[in-house]
């Protein structure tokens, strides 16, 4: 019964930046876009997010913090909100994944996992 009322999708779209990367230094810029829409029949706000970031070494970054790009948005059923952001891998290819903490209206607290999506530099991998 809870899956009909607190219900969020994500979808995220990568892509490697590659005018502020520097392959030389490690460094390679990916932007993520992400599209979070609200499916449950309670309007809920974002409250914060948490990513787990892995490049190809294994190294992990964790980043925890409140809303997303300075914003904890609202949504009604069927709204949805889309942002993008970035992050710095050492490797040209890495993945991210995570959860958002979500508050709904009623004062129900949830979490709404972000799949696992890839980030990597045009034509590594086949």
């Amino acid at each position: 019964m809870t899956e009909n009322l607190y219900k969020i999708n994500i979808i995220v779209k990568s892509e490697y930046i590659e005018h502020y990367s520097e392959p030389e230094q490690d460094k390679y810029v990916f932007a993520y876009t992400v599209t979070i829409k609200n499916l449950g029949k309670v309007p809920a706000k974002l409250i914060s997010r948490h990513w787990v970031i892995t490049d190809s070494n294994q190294k992990i970054q964790e980043v925890k913090g409140l809303g997303v790009i300075g914003e904890q948005p609202r949504l009604k059923f069927n709204e949805s909100f889309e942002y993008t952001s970035g992050t710095v891998l050492k490797t040209p290819v890495g993945t991210m994944e995570g959860t958002y903490h979500m508050l709904a209206d009623n004062g129900y607290k949830f979490e709404t996992k972000i799949p696992l999506f890839l980030l990597k530099i045009q034509n590594i991998l086949n």
